[in-house]
């Protein structure tokens, strides 16, 4: 069964094949002649900005989703982990009265 992508994995993935498309389009534009050359070469630029603006963008905003999430990982550690105390004390206190009911 295969893992199961991140959202962050999904959106690296879309921008690499982006870029395999660009390449793509830059081995037709080779091959094609004149004005229609021209106007490839045009839209490969533009392409080339706007994927290099995506990933800009993507960066950015992955930075700042790891950082609040790291930020509020170290804020709730704490208390997690003295909820897990809490979780052990409980379970022993359930099995210690279990054990006395059977008689043990």
């Amino acid at each position: 069964m295969a893992a199961k992508k991140t959202g962050f994995e999904e959106v690296e993935a879309i921008l690499q094949d982006i870029g395999t498309k660009i390449e793509e389009l830059i081995e037709k534009g080779k091959e094609s002649g004149g004005e229609a050359k021209e106007d490839i070469e045009k839209k490969i630029k533009d392409l080339k900005e706007k994927r290099t603006t995506l990933e800009a963008e993507f960066k950015k905003g992955k930075e700042k989703v790891e950082k609040l999430y790291n930020e509020k990982k170290e804020e709730m550690e704490p208390n997690l982990s003295a909820s897990a105390e809490h979780f052990k004390e409980g379970f022993k206190e359930i099995l210690e009265g279990v054990r006395k009911l059977l008689g043990n």
